[in-house]
């Protein structure tokens, strides 16, 4: 395997022009990033469309005096908005995603033998504030407040000390980034809707600027559709993005026709996985299998309990019209 060491030790820093490189049109406001990419850079996905949310964390990017906190319900593009804003910058992100069980030297290195000896291997939040990277961390609600805690030094631009590697410290590069998402704000989960998900420490809270991410607009959703999925009729996608936010509302609990809440949701990906898979299984139409009913059981409706799938499909049934599947009919053809 080749060592990420090298390219990292070569990263160049680099300005650019914030508004030519999100928006196309100059600003003569610059923010900071690398001339070019490395092996820890995030891949850059040219048909990426841009969160609103995009301009505030673009804001901070330009002076990052706090780190950031990022919120907002599953499946909003939190990370992905992350990560194509570092891959526009050439940035290097270490990434970790938090549990009840993570610990803080699974952040900052431990020791493990190598060729016989005992060697320090540097983790994720080491190399980033040695390198100049981005430390991300998410689903950081997950994370034991009492590790949470152990960052606080971190946060408020304190050097890492590593007592394992003789003492070592490693004070934070000028262009090294915290970023942590999460599905609240960090003062646990009122809705019920994230198990798991604990109160933070408020002194730890209190280190972070918060930005709060929903889902995209449904004209940015229909821009994203028609760019993976040009050939579904315009009114097919319209009605397939009313479709996701509907259940997004019953899956958050509000909406107004009805009380019931669901446990499965519409990301922007579930989305655009529905659409291509009604394409890939248009051919069953011949088969009197309806395509749409078909795919949304393989994009979503599988991950749900019975109660909600008859749900999810009577749904369809209204708001594409057509009879609904008949019983065992997806899950046989």
């Amino acid at each position: 395997m080749t060592c990420p060491l090298p390219s990292l030790d070569q990263l160049q820093p680099a300005e650019f022009d914030a508004g030519e490189l999100f928006s196309g049109q100059t600003s003569g406001r610059m923010v900071k990033g690398y001339q070019s990419p490395c092996l820890h850079t995030p891949t850059w996905d040219p048909g990426y469309l841009f969160h609103d949310a995009m301009r505030e964390v673009v804001v901070w990017f330009l002076d990052p005096t706090d780190p950031l906190y990022v919120f907002g319900p599953t499946g909003s593009g939190k990370t992905s908005l992350i990560r194509q804003l570092a891959a526009r910058l050439n940035y290097p992100v270490f990434e970790v995603t938090a549990h009840g069980r993570l610990e803080f030297d699974d952040l900052v290195g431990h020791l493990s033998v190598q060729d016989g000896s005992m060697t320090f291997q540097y983790g994720p939040l080491a190399l980033a504030m040695r390198h100049g990277g981005i430390f991300l961390l998410n689903e950081m609600d997950l994370l034991d407040p009492a590790t949470a805690v152990g960052l606080n030094g971190i946060l408020d631009g304190a050097s890492l000390c590593l007592p394992m590697n003789g003492g070592e410290v490693i004070p934070p590069h000028p262009m090294f980034r915290f970023v942590a998402t999460a599905n609240t704000n960090g003062g646990s989960d009122d809705s019920g809707l994230y198990q798991g998900a604990l109160r933070q420490n408020l002194a730890f809270m209190d280190r972070f600027r918060l930005c709060e991410i929903g889902y995209p607009e449904p004209e940015a959703e229909l821009r994203i559709l028609a760019q993976s999925a040009p050939d579904l009729p315009d009114g097919l996608r319209k009605t397939m993005v009313d479709y996701a936010n509907h259940v997004r509302r019953l899956f958050v609990g509000t909406d107004d026709t009805t009380s019931q809440s669901i446990e499965v949701t519409f990301s922007t990906r579930t989305l655009i996985r529905w659409a291509d898979l009604t394409l890939r299984f248009q051919p069953l139409a011949r088969q009197g299998i309806r395509p749409i009913d078909y795919a949304l059981d393989r994009a979503l409706a599988y991950r749900a309990g019975h109660t909600t799938r008859a749900l999810l499909h009577e749904l369809t049934q209204r708001m594409f019209g057509g009879d609904p599947p008949a019983d065992g009919q997806n899950a046989n053809a």
